[in-house]
């Protein structure tokens, strides 16, 4: 098994397993990060009768925002490889009555969609996790119809998201290397410009959007991070128990700076934000 093919197994099944814990974080992680997904939808400049695209969903919930502004007759097809998320994106589309909402399992690297068959792909805080980026971006240019467009995130510097920062650091993580798949594959700037130019964009905006992750308590943010991240799962399942009051403790700690005079925490993100024209 070549590293790549090696790399999406592990992702995938770690996506798999992690679903059950987005679901259930999915409507106060859906509150934070509506900053980003009102962007990105905008900058689709979504039109009655259209159909869009959007890659690595997760729970869908970028895709449904953007299933309301293309009725009447327009379609979303909301996909993700993790046949879990795909099972969770299912439910909040009944849940919500969208039935201008197709929901399937599909890989972002190989679209599973005829060339120029829709007219906007959105994809938030996805492509910077596969093991080949360039080859999602070339295939989303050719599912994209003439004047289609892309709009997608994608994590800025380590340093400026603290919201992933300190559960890391509590763990006694390394900094990520930019340029490796992961949250800051993309985080180099002028990286998000080169590959879509090289994947034959036009029109290319890129910039950055600042938000906040807002929990109610330091208890909050450690169960938000246990629910949605396999990793520190697995770290804390591996620790005794004064290990694992350690860390807790790191975390306090990283987290002091950002607490507010209500206890409540509210952790700066930033992220790259994007739209190009196919």
């Amino acid at each position: 098994m070549s590293d790549a093919e090696a790399y999406r197994a592990d992702s995938r099944d770690r996506w798999e397993r992690a679903a059950a814990g987005w679901e259930a974080q999915r409507d106060e992680h859906a509150r934070d990060a509506q900053p980003v997904a009102v962007w990105l939808v905008e900058h689709l400049e979504p039109q009655p009768g259209y159909r869009l695209l959007e890659l690595a969903a997760g729970v869908g919930d970028t895709g449904l925002l953007a299933a309301e502004l293309v009725q009447p007759g327009g379609t979303v097809v909301i996909t993700d490889a993790a046949g879990a998320m795909v099972e969770a994106a299912k439910r909040r589309a009944e849940e919500l009555g969208a039935k201008n909402v197709e929901v399937r399992q599909m890989e972002a690297e190989w679209i599973d969609l005829g060339a120029a068959s829709v007219d906007g792909v959105l994809c938030r805080w996805g492509y910077m996790l596969l093991a080949d980026p360039a080859a999602a971006l070339r295939e989303t240019r050719r599912v994209l119809r003439p004047g289609g467009r892309v709009a997608f995130a994608a994590w800025t510097d380590y340093d400026a998201n603290p919201w992933f920062k300190v559960a890391d650091e509590a763990l006694g993580g390394e900094p990520p290397v930019a340029g490796r798949p992961g949250p800051f594959g993309f985080a180099e700037p002028g990286h998000v410009e080169s590959l879509l130019e090289d994947a034959g964009f036009d029109e290319i905006l890129v910039d950055t959007l600042d938000f906040a992750m807002r929990l109610a308590s330091p208890d909050a943010y450690f169960e938000r991070q246990r629910a949605m991240s396999t990793r520190l799962r697995e770290a804390l399942d591996g620790l005794s128990p004064a290990d694992h009051t350690r860390v807790r403790d790191a975390l306090d700690a990283g987290l002091e700076p950002y607490l507010q005079p209500d206890g409540s925490v509210a952790l700066p993100a930033r992220t790259w934000v994007a739209t190009a024209l196919g």
